[in-house]
């Protein structure tokens, strides 16, 4: 092999030649590792770039007959009240009753001592006894003046007289038959009976005690409570259709227990005052409840619910879903692209937790919770919602909370 200056020692031409493939693996490697950071870069982007769904509660618009109904505190009275009084002055014999105890009309209640009535009735009979003799004798001597007249063996004065005092003896007896009816009718209030069905309260005269006629104290008062009395008032702006709907036909009324879970009691309007109470800018009415049995007792508070109409097939949804902004109220309307549409509406009738709601259709769905993350096109994803307070409202009236979107599940 032949050396030369320009051809060079062969030792060092394959050291060269090594020396530049090391530098192209290097290079190879670099450019590969940074490709894979440009890849791991661009897929991290992505991954920040992507929307995350704002958790919400939803509910679905349902079209429901709604009543428009007022609410107020009531007051429950005795349909009748009777103060029971002795109609005669004499000691208390016997009670026939016990305090709080149930009576129908007629039975039984308290017993005088009748014995000075009876003693006044045998009186009066004999009195009339008496005076019916002297009146039969009377008259028989006007026969007589008369027979002696028609022989022009009396005169004309003394049959007149005569006359007379048969009148007086008449008028007598008549006097006497009063006094025996009076001690009659005495006798008759010495049992004293209950004028009506009711409950008998607390008894102020035992027996022994001394009754006076038509005197303090009263022996016992019932009050009547089968039908019984709801006691309310209403604003005097809500007067002109509370009159209206009694022209059409009876007003319909609810009243509830406070603190008792049962159903609520029905009853009708029957009496409007005939002024609204300067004072207090309200109208008494009352409404008559059947309480056969005895379920509403005189003294209670009572929530009532006036219903004035019903309003047929109302877009319903859970009141929380109206928010109130600048421009008024509106609802976000949830899309079945599971994004979001602020939608201006009205709601002005609330019943309980639920309102209507103009402005959104039956089987839309709106948001009931998450508003404040929210903005128009904000993607959503429904939650399980937390289940609000029941409040008091027609079973046929109330919104639906679906925690669920419509269509498949949301988008990520």
């Amino acid at each position: 092999m032949a050396y030369g200056p320009e051809g060079g020692s062969p030792r060092l031409s394959s050291g060269l030649r090594s020396h530049r493939r090391r530098r192209w693996t290097w290079g190879t490697i670099l450019l590969a590792v940074a490709l894979a950071g440009c890849q791991r870069t661009q897929n991290t982007s992505k991954q920040s770039a992507r929307e995350v769904p704002v958790p919400v509660s939803v509910a679905t618009v349902s079209a429901e007959d709604v009543p428009v109904q007022l609410a107020c505190v009531g007051s429950v009275e005795a349909h009748s009240t009777v103060a029971i009084e002795s109609q005669v002055t004499g000691p208390v014999m016997q009670i026939h009753f016990r305090e709080g105890q149930a009576v129908k009309k007629g039975d039984p209640l308290f017993t005088i001592d009748p014995r000075p009535f009876e003693i006044a009735l045998k009186q009066a009979q004999a009195q009339l006894a008496k005076d019916q003799a002297q009146a039969n004798d009377a008259h028989s001597d006007l026969a007589r003046k008369k027979g002696l007249m028609a022989q022009n063996a009396a005169t004309q004065w003394e049959v007149d007289h005569a006359q007379y005092l048969a009148q007086v003896q008449d008028a007598v007896v008549q006097a006497d038959q009063a006094a025996i009816d009076q001690a009659r009718l005495d006798i008759s209030y010495c049992t004293i009976t209950s004028p009506l069905d009711g409950i008998t309260g607390n008894i102020q005269l035992h027996v022994g005690g001394l009754a006076k006629a038509n005197d303090v104290p009263v022996l016992v008062q019932i009050n009547q409570v089968s039908p019984i009395y709801v006691a309310f008032t209403v604003p005097d702006r809500d007067v002109p259709r509370v009159r209206a709907q009694l022209v059409r036909g009876p007003l319909h009324i609810e009243a509830r227990i406070r603190g008792d879970a049962g159903s609520p009691l029905a009853g009708a309007v029957t009496f409007l005052d005939n002024a609204v109470d300067t004072a207090t800018g309200t109208l008494r009415l009352k409404a008559t409840f059947p309480n056969q049995d005895h379920h509403l007792w005189p003294g209670q508070f009572v929530d009532v619910v006036l219903t004035l109409q019903t309003l047929p097939q109302q877009p319903v949804a859970p009141a929380r879903a109206v928010q109130t902004g600048q421009q008024g109220q509106y609802v976000f309307v949830v899309g079945s692209d599971h994004r979001v549409a602020m939608r201006p509406v009205t709601s002005s009738l609330l019943v309980g937790n639920d309102a209507v709601i103009e402005g959104v259709k039956p089987g839309e769905v709106v948001v009931t919770d998450g508003h404040l993350r929210l903005q128009p096109g904000s993607l959503v994803e429904a939650r399980t919602a937390a289940s609000p307070a029941q409040g008091t409202k027609p079973a046929s009236f109330s919104g639906r909370d679906t925690g669920a979107l419509p269509g498949a599940e949301a988008a990520r």
